[in-house]
Protein backbone atom coordinates (compact mmCIF):
# COMPACT_ATOMS: atom_id res chain seq x y z
CA UNK A 1 0.00 0.00 0.00
CA UNK A 2 1.25 3.68 -0.99
CA UNK A 3 2.13 5.92 1.44
CA UNK A 4 -0.50 9.42 0.54
CA UNK A 5 1.82 12.02 0.57
CA UNK A 6 1.67 15.56 2.49
CA UNK A 7 2.62 18.96 2.87
CA UNK A 8 5.47 19.15 5.47
CA UNK A 9 4.22 19.57 9.10
CA UNK A 10 5.56 22.30 10.70
CA UNK A 11 4.55 21.23 14.41
CA UNK A 12 7.68 19.46 17.23
CA UNK A 13 5.20 16.59 17.34
CA UNK A 14 7.77 14.42 18.90
CA UNK A 15 8.76 17.66 21.61
CA UNK A 16 4.50 17.46 21.92
CA UNK A 17 4.82 14.04 22.94
CA UNK A 18 7.22 14.04 25.26
CA UNK A 19 5.18 15.80 27.34
CA UNK A 20 2.44 13.09 28.29
CA UNK A 21 4.27 10.18 29.81
CA UNK A 22 1.50 7.65 29.07
CA UNK A 23 2.09 7.63 25.26
CA UNK A 24 5.72 6.26 25.71
CA UNK A 25 4.37 2.99 27.41
CA UNK A 26 3.24 -0.11 25.65
CA UNK A 27 0.18 -2.59 25.44
CA UNK A 28 0.34 -6.04 24.42
CA UNK A 29 3.64 -5.71 23.86
CA UNK A 30 3.34 -2.93 21.20
CA UNK A 31 4.11 0.41 21.11
CA UNK A 32 0.76 2.00 22.26
CA UNK A 33 -1.08 4.22 19.55
CA UNK A 34 -3.37 5.88 21.33
CA UNK A 35 -6.55 7.33 18.84
CA UNK A 36 -9.18 7.59 21.12
CA UNK A 37 -8.93 11.01 21.70
CA UNK A 38 -12.64 12.02 21.22
CA UNK A 39 -13.39 10.01 24.66
CA UNK A 40 -10.58 11.62 26.41
CA UNK A 41 -7.36 13.44 26.24
CA UNK A 42 -4.14 12.31 27.70
CA UNK A 43 -2.75 14.80 30.17
CA UNK A 44 0.75 16.68 29.48
CA UNK A 45 3.16 16.80 32.50
CA UNK A 46 2.04 20.48 33.29
CA UNK A 47 -0.80 19.20 34.45
CA UNK A 48 0.25 16.14 36.06
CA UNK A 49 2.36 17.82 38.38
CA UNK A 50 -0.55 20.49 38.88
CA UNK A 51 -3.05 18.26 40.72
CA UNK A 52 0.30 16.53 42.57
CA UNK A 53 1.33 20.17 43.76
CA UNK A 54 -2.29 20.85 44.76
CA UNK A 55 -2.41 18.01 46.90
CA UNK A 56 0.65 17.44 48.33
CA UNK A 57 1.37 21.55 49.33
CA UNK A 58 -1.94 23.38 48.84
CA UNK A 59 -4.70 21.32 49.88
CA UNK A 60 -7.56 23.29 51.56
CA UNK A 61 -11.28 24.28 50.86
CA UNK A 62 -12.16 27.88 49.01
CA UNK A 63 -13.70 30.73 49.85
CA UNK A 64 -14.00 30.06 53.56
CA UNK A 65 -11.10 30.24 55.44
CA UNK A 66 -9.08 33.18 56.62
CA UNK A 67 -5.72 31.13 56.80
CA UNK A 68 -3.06 31.48 54.05
CA UNK A 69 -3.57 27.83 52.91
CA UNK A 70 -7.18 28.62 51.93
CA UNK A 71 -6.49 31.94 50.32
CA UNK A 72 -4.29 30.32 48.35
CA UNK A 73 -6.27 27.74 47.06
CA UNK A 74 -8.93 30.06 46.58
CA UNK A 75 -6.97 32.66 44.76
CA UNK A 76 -5.59 29.36 42.21
CA UNK A 77 -9.39 27.68 41.79
CA UNK A 78 -10.57 31.48 40.98
CA UNK A 79 -7.66 31.93 38.77
CA UNK A 80 -8.43 29.15 36.76
CA UNK A 81 -11.89 30.31 36.07
CA UNK A 82 -10.31 33.74 34.60
CA UNK A 83 -8.21 31.33 32.49
CA UNK A 84 -11.29 29.37 31.46
CA UNK A 85 -12.52 32.83 30.75
CA UNK A 86 -10.28 34.05 28.78
CA UNK A 87 -9.72 30.84 26.63
CA UNK A 88 -13.31 31.08 25.40
CA UNK A 89 -13.28 34.96 25.51
CA UNK A 90 -16.22 35.58 27.92
CA UNK A 91 -16.98 39.00 28.84
CA UNK A 92 -16.08 37.95 32.47
CA UNK A 93 -15.05 35.11 34.91
CA UNK A 94 -18.51 35.42 36.58
CA UNK A 95 -19.90 33.95 33.23
CA UNK A 96 -17.82 30.74 33.85
CA UNK A 97 -19.50 28.27 35.80
CA UNK A 98 -17.65 25.29 37.17
CA UNK A 99 -19.22 21.74 36.30
CA UNK A 100 -18.29 18.07 36.59
CA UNK A 101 -18.57 18.01 32.70
CA UNK A 102 -19.95 19.29 29.38
CA UNK A 103 -23.12 17.01 30.35
CA UNK A 104 -23.71 18.53 33.84
CA UNK A 105 -23.43 22.14 32.16
CA UNK A 106 -26.21 20.89 29.70
CA UNK A 107 -28.76 19.67 32.40
CA UNK A 108 -27.74 23.23 34.71
CA UNK A 109 -29.24 24.80 31.70
CA UNK A 110 -31.84 22.67 31.17
CA UNK A 111 -33.61 22.12 34.63
CA UNK A 112 -32.91 26.15 35.10
CA UNK A 113 -33.66 28.21 32.18
CA UNK A 114 -35.81 25.70 30.82
CA UNK A 115 -38.02 25.18 33.50
CA UNK A 116 -38.11 28.82 33.87
CA UNK A 117 -38.67 29.39 30.30
CA UNK A 118 -40.76 25.95 28.39
CA UNK A 119 -44.33 25.91 29.01
CA UNK A 120 -46.44 23.41 27.65
CA UNK A 121 -46.70 23.29 23.83
CA UNK A 122 -43.19 24.42 23.21
CA UNK A 123 -40.36 23.15 21.23
CA UNK A 124 -36.75 22.82 21.92
CA UNK A 125 -34.90 22.21 18.95
CA UNK A 126 -32.09 19.96 18.49
CA UNK A 127 -30.40 18.14 15.50
CA UNK A 128 -29.73 14.31 14.51
CA UNK A 129 -25.88 14.48 15.66
CA UNK A 130 -26.66 15.28 19.11
CA UNK A 131 -25.01 13.36 21.90
CA UNK A 132 -27.00 11.61 23.93
CA UNK A 133 -26.05 14.18 26.65
CA UNK A 134 -27.75 17.24 24.20
CA UNK A 135 -30.83 14.82 23.69
CA UNK A 136 -31.96 13.29 26.93
CA UNK A 137 -31.76 16.35 29.28
CA UNK A 138 -34.36 18.01 26.61
CA UNK A 139 -36.67 14.97 26.17
CA UNK A 140 -37.10 14.89 30.05
CA UNK A 141 -37.90 18.83 30.50
CA UNK A 142 -40.31 17.84 27.50
CA UNK A 143 -41.94 15.32 29.16
CA UNK A 144 -41.98 17.52 32.25
CA UNK A 145 -43.70 20.28 30.68
CA UNK A 146 -46.08 18.96 27.92
CA UNK A 147 -43.48 20.39 25.23
CA UNK A 148 -41.90 18.84 22.09
CA UNK A 149 -38.51 18.18 21.43
CA UNK A 150 -38.05 18.76 17.38
CA UNK A 151 -35.15 17.46 15.27
CA UNK A 152 -33.06 19.38 12.45
CA UNK A 153 -32.12 16.54 9.90
CA UNK A 154 -28.21 15.75 8.27
CA UNK A 155 -27.66 14.60 5.34
CA UNK A 156 -25.95 11.45 3.92
CA UNK A 157 -22.27 12.98 4.87
CA UNK A 158 -23.87 13.84 8.17
CA UNK A 159 -24.31 17.23 7.49
CA UNK A 160 -26.70 19.76 9.45
CA UNK A 161 -29.14 20.66 6.49
CA UNK A 162 -29.47 24.22 7.46
CA UNK A 163 -33.01 24.76 5.57
CA UNK A 164 -34.49 22.68 7.34
CA UNK A 165 -32.80 23.51 10.68
CA UNK A 166 -34.56 27.27 10.48
CA UNK A 167 -38.06 25.54 9.01
CA UNK A 168 -38.17 24.67 12.69
CA UNK A 169 -37.67 27.96 14.57
CA UNK A 170 -40.84 29.44 14.98
CA UNK A 171 -43.32 31.38 17.60
CA UNK A 172 -43.14 28.06 20.37
CA UNK A 173 -39.21 27.52 20.16
CA UNK A 174 -37.38 28.38 23.48
CA UNK A 175 -34.11 27.31 22.74
CA UNK A 176 -32.17 25.97 20.05
CA UNK A 177 -29.30 23.56 21.65
CA UNK A 178 -26.98 22.01 18.62
CA UNK A 179 -23.15 20.67 18.90
CA UNK A 180 -20.32 22.79 17.65
CA UNK A 181 -18.27 19.30 16.44
CA UNK A 182 -19.96 15.85 16.07
CA UNK A 183 -18.29 13.37 18.48
CA UNK A 184 -19.16 10.30 15.81
CA UNK A 185 -18.99 11.99 12.38
CA UNK A 186 -16.55 15.02 12.73
CA UNK A 187 -18.60 17.14 11.50
CA UNK A 188 -18.11 21.30 12.10
CA UNK A 189 -21.48 22.98 12.29
CA UNK A 190 -21.80 26.72 10.87
CA UNK A 191 -23.06 27.50 14.62
CA UNK A 192 -22.53 31.39 14.15
CA UNK A 193 -24.78 30.92 11.30
CA UNK A 194 -27.17 29.33 13.64
CA UNK A 195 -27.09 31.36 16.43
CA UNK A 196 -28.01 34.30 13.59
CA UNK A 197 -30.81 32.52 12.39
CA UNK A 198 -32.12 31.39 16.06
CA UNK A 199 -31.61 35.55 17.44
CA UNK A 200 -33.23 37.28 14.23
CA UNK A 201 -36.64 35.36 16.27
CA UNK A 202 -34.90 35.77 19.39
CA UNK A 203 -34.52 32.65 20.59
CA UNK A 204 -31.41 31.86 22.33
CA UNK A 205 -28.97 29.01 21.90
CA UNK A 206 -26.91 26.64 23.67
CA UNK A 207 -23.71 25.37 21.81
CA UNK A 208 -22.15 21.93 23.26
CA UNK A 209 -18.04 22.20 22.42
CA UNK A 210 -16.99 18.97 24.27
CA UNK A 211 -15.43 17.59 21.01
CA UNK A 212 -14.77 21.42 19.17
CA UNK A 213 -13.12 23.15 22.31
CA UNK A 214 -9.63 21.12 21.73
CA UNK A 215 -9.06 20.92 17.94
CA UNK A 216 -9.91 24.71 17.59
CA UNK A 217 -9.75 28.36 19.19
CA UNK A 218 -13.83 29.13 20.55
CA UNK A 219 -15.13 32.74 21.06
CA UNK A 220 -18.23 32.98 22.37
CA UNK A 221 -18.52 36.83 22.14
CA UNK A 222 -17.98 36.12 18.33
CA UNK A 223 -20.02 33.07 18.24
CA UNK A 224 -22.66 35.43 19.93
CA UNK A 225 -23.87 32.16 21.66
CA UNK A 226 -26.06 32.35 24.86
CA UNK A 227 -24.57 29.59 26.63
CA UNK A 228 -21.52 27.37 25.94
CA UNK A 229 -20.07 24.31 27.23
CA UNK A 230 -17.22 22.25 27.89
CA UNK A 231 -15.20 19.51 29.68
CA UNK A 232 -11.67 19.12 30.71
CA UNK A 233 -11.01 16.01 30.15
CA UNK A 234 -11.27 16.79 26.49
CA UNK A 235 -8.85 19.64 27.04
CA UNK A 236 -6.31 17.54 28.12
CA UNK A 237 -7.12 18.13 31.71
CA UNK A 238 -8.74 16.28 34.64
CA UNK A 239 -11.72 14.41 34.25
CA UNK A 240 -14.63 15.52 36.68
CA UNK A 241 -14.27 19.07 35.93
CA UNK A 242 -15.90 21.38 33.38
CA UNK A 243 -17.33 24.95 32.37
CA UNK A 244 -20.87 26.05 30.96
CA UNK A 245 -20.85 29.51 29.93
CA UNK A 246 -23.46 31.64 30.39
CA UNK A 247 -24.68 35.24 29.44
CA UNK A 248 -24.43 37.27 32.70
CA UNK A 249 -27.96 38.10 32.06
CA UNK A 250 -29.23 35.23 31.76
CA UNK A 251 -27.30 33.54 34.59
CA UNK A 252 -28.59 35.82 36.96
CA UNK A 253 -32.48 35.52 36.19
CA UNK A 254 -31.81 31.49 36.32
CA UNK A 255 -32.81 30.33 39.37
CA UNK A 256 -30.01 27.61 41.24
CA UNK A 257 -29.18 24.15 40.12
CA UNK A 258 -28.65 22.66 43.53
CA UNK A 259 -29.11 24.13 47.12
CA UNK A 260 -25.87 24.20 49.93
CA UNK A 261 -22.89 25.29 50.98
CA UNK A 262 -21.42 28.07 48.77
CA UNK A 263 -24.58 29.13 46.40
CA UNK A 264 -25.80 31.32 49.36
CA UNK A 265 -25.48 34.52 51.29
CA UNK A 266 -27.99 34.26 54.47
CA UNK A 267 -29.96 31.42 54.93
CA UNK A 268 -32.56 31.74 58.00
CA UNK A 269 -35.19 28.84 58.41
CA UNK A 270 -37.66 31.30 56.20
CA UNK A 271 -35.65 32.29 53.65
CA UNK A 272 -32.44 31.69 51.77
CA UNK A 273 -30.93 34.82 49.71
CA UNK A 274 -28.47 33.44 46.88
CA UNK A 275 -25.31 34.52 46.28
CA UNK A 276 -23.67 36.36 43.39
CA UNK A 277 -22.48 34.92 39.94
CA UNK A 278 -20.84 32.36 39.30
CA UNK A 279 -21.41 30.95 42.97
CA UNK A 280 -25.06 30.93 43.50
CA UNK A 281 -24.64 27.48 40.77
CA UNK A 282 -21.95 26.15 42.51
CA UNK A 283 -22.79 24.38 45.95
CA UNK A 284 -20.80 22.90 48.11
CA UNK A 285 -17.34 22.04 47.80
CA UNK A 286 -16.07 21.96 44.37
CA UNK A 287 -13.92 19.77 42.45
CA UNK A 288 -10.82 22.00 43.60
CA UNK A 289 -8.11 20.00 42.04
CA UNK A 290 -10.06 20.22 38.84
CA UNK A 291 -10.36 23.19 38.14
CA UNK A 292 -6.89 24.07 38.55
CA UNK A 293 -5.62 21.00 36.75
CA UNK A 294 -8.17 22.97 34.14
CA UNK A 295 -6.24 25.63 34.50
CA UNK A 296 -3.17 24.47 33.94
CA UNK A 297 -4.56 22.31 30.85
CA UNK A 298 -5.56 25.90 29.13
CA UNK A 299 -2.36 26.91 29.44
CA UNK A 300 -0.62 24.82 27.95
CA UNK A 301 -3.16 24.45 24.88
CA UNK A 302 -2.12 28.43 24.87
CA UNK A 303 1.07 27.77 24.88
CA UNK A 304 0.99 25.52 22.10
CA UNK A 305 -1.54 27.58 19.74
CA UNK A 306 -4.46 26.59 17.61
CA UNK A 307 -3.05 27.65 14.53
CA UNK A 308 -0.50 24.64 14.93
CA UNK A 309 -2.48 22.39 16.17
CA UNK A 310 -5.81 22.70 13.69
CA UNK A 311 -2.83 22.62 11.36
CA UNK A 312 -1.27 19.34 12.60
CA UNK A 313 -4.80 17.49 12.90
CA UNK A 314 -5.60 18.89 9.34
CA UNK A 315 -2.83 17.20 7.48
CA UNK A 316 -3.41 14.18 9.84
CA UNK A 317 -7.18 13.91 9.02
CA UNK A 318 -6.03 14.22 5.26
CA UNK A 319 -3.30 11.58 5.46
CA UNK A 320 -5.38 8.86 7.62
CA UNK A 321 -8.49 9.52 4.92
CA UNK A 322 -6.57 8.88 2.15
CA UNK A 323 -4.62 5.62 3.78
CA UNK A 324 -7.94 4.26 4.95
CA UNK A 325 -9.80 5.05 1.91
CA UNK A 326 -7.31 1.96 0.02
CA UNK A 327 -8.37 -0.96 2.50
CA UNK A 328 -10.76 -2.92 0.73
CA UNK A 329 -13.99 -2.80 2.37
CA UNK A 330 -14.04 0.12 4.31
CA UNK A 331 -16.67 2.68 4.30
CA UNK A 332 -16.52 6.32 6.11
CA UNK A 333 -19.36 7.38 8.30
CA UNK A 334 -19.29 10.56 7.92
CA UNK A 335 -18.07 12.65 5.00
CA UNK A 336 -18.58 16.14 5.71
CA UNK A 337 -16.90 19.28 3.80
CA UNK A 338 -16.11 20.69 7.18
CA UNK A 339 -14.80 18.63 9.69
CA UNK A 340 -11.75 17.45 11.90
CA UNK A 341 -9.83 14.51 13.41
CA UNK A 342 -12.75 11.94 13.65
CA UNK A 343 -12.77 9.26 11.02
CA UNK A 344 -15.76 6.58 12.00
CA UNK A 345 -15.65 3.82 9.60
CA UNK A 346 -17.34 0.33 9.31
CA UNK A 347 -15.36 -2.80 7.49
CA UNK A 348 -17.78 -4.91 5.52
CA UNK A 349 -18.71 -8.30 6.98
CA UNK A 350 -17.11 -7.44 10.45
CA UNK A 351 -19.00 -6.08 13.70
CA UNK A 352 -17.18 -3.03 14.74
CA UNK A 353 -15.81 -4.67 18.07
CA UNK A 354 -14.70 -7.04 16.76
CA UNK A 355 -12.69 -4.78 14.56
CA UNK A 356 -11.82 -2.87 17.93
CA UNK A 357 -10.49 -6.32 19.81
CA UNK A 358 -8.44 -7.35 16.90
CA UNK A 359 -6.73 -3.97 16.38
CA UNK A 360 -6.29 -3.64 20.41
CA UNK A 361 -4.06 -7.14 20.01
CA UNK A 362 -1.75 -4.50 17.93
CA UNK A 363 -1.58 -2.08 20.52
CA UNK A 364 -3.62 0.32 18.70
CA UNK A 365 -6.61 2.08 20.85
CA UNK A 366 -9.37 3.26 19.01
CA UNK A 367 -13.29 2.93 20.32
CA UNK A 368 -16.32 1.07 18.62
CA UNK A 369 -20.13 1.66 19.28
CA UNK A 370 -22.23 3.46 19.28
CA UNK A 371 -20.80 6.41 20.79
CA UNK A 372 -23.51 7.89 22.56
CA UNK A 373 -25.05 9.06 19.37
CA UNK A 374 -27.70 5.84 18.71
CA UNK A 375 -29.49 8.32 16.32
CA UNK A 376 -26.67 8.96 14.42
CA UNK A 377 -26.07 5.49 14.03
CA UNK A 378 -30.01 4.45 13.06
CA UNK A 379 -29.68 7.55 10.75
CA UNK A 380 -27.07 5.71 8.86
CA UNK A 381 -28.33 2.01 9.35
CA UNK A 382 -25.54 0.75 11.13
CA UNK A 383 -25.58 -0.50 14.72
CA UNK A 384 -21.74 0.84 15.66
CA UNK A 385 -19.14 2.03 14.16
CA UNK A 386 -15.34 2.12 15.07
CA UNK A 387 -13.47 4.97 15.68
CA UNK A 388 -9.89 6.73 15.43
CA UNK A 389 -10.22 9.95 16.42
CA UNK A 390 -7.00 12.13 16.61
CA UNK A 391 -5.51 14.75 18.89
CA UNK A 392 -1.87 16.75 18.43
CA UNK A 393 0.43 14.44 19.89
CA UNK A 394 -0.44 11.73 17.09
CA UNK A 395 1.54 11.26 13.74
CA UNK A 396 1.65 9.64 10.91
CA UNK A 397 3.50 6.61 11.73
CA UNK A 398 0.76 5.83 14.31
CA UNK A 399 -1.98 6.25 11.35
CA UNK A 400 0.05 3.41 9.26
CA UNK A 401 -0.12 1.49 12.80
CA UNK A 402 -3.39 1.61 12.15
CA UNK A 403 -3.86 0.91 8.67
CA UNK A 404 -1.39 -2.55 8.87
CA UNK A 405 -3.60 -3.37 12.44
CA UNK A 406 -6.84 -2.97 10.12
CA UNK A 407 -5.04 -5.11 7.50
CA UNK A 408 -4.85 -7.89 10.11
CA UNK A 409 -8.60 -7.43 10.94
CA UNK A 410 -8.92 -8.91 6.99
CA UNK A 411 -6.39 -11.37 7.82
CA UNK A 412 -8.41 -12.53 10.46
CA UNK A 413 -11.73 -12.39 9.25
CA UNK A 414 -11.21 -13.02 5.41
Amino acid sequence: MSKVTIDRIDFDVRSIRKQFPLLAQSVRGKPLVYLDNAATTQKPQAVLDTLSHYYAAGNANIHRGVYALSQDATQAYEGARSKVAKFLNAASPTEIIFTRNATEGINLVAQTFGRSMVAAGDEVVISEMEHHSNIVPWQLLCEEKGAKLRVAPINDDGELILDELAALLGSRTRLVSIVHMSNSLGTINPVRRIVDLAHERGIPVLIDGSQAAYHMAVDVRALDCDFYVVTGHKLYGPTGIGALYGRSRLLNDMPPYQGGGDMISSVTFEQTTYNELPHKFEAGTPHIAGAIGLGAAVDFLTEVGFDAIASHERRLLDYATGMLSELPGLRFIGTAREKASILSFVLEGVHPHDVGTVVDTEGVAIRTGHHCTQPVMDRFGVPATARASLAMYNTTDEIDHLVSALSKVREVFG
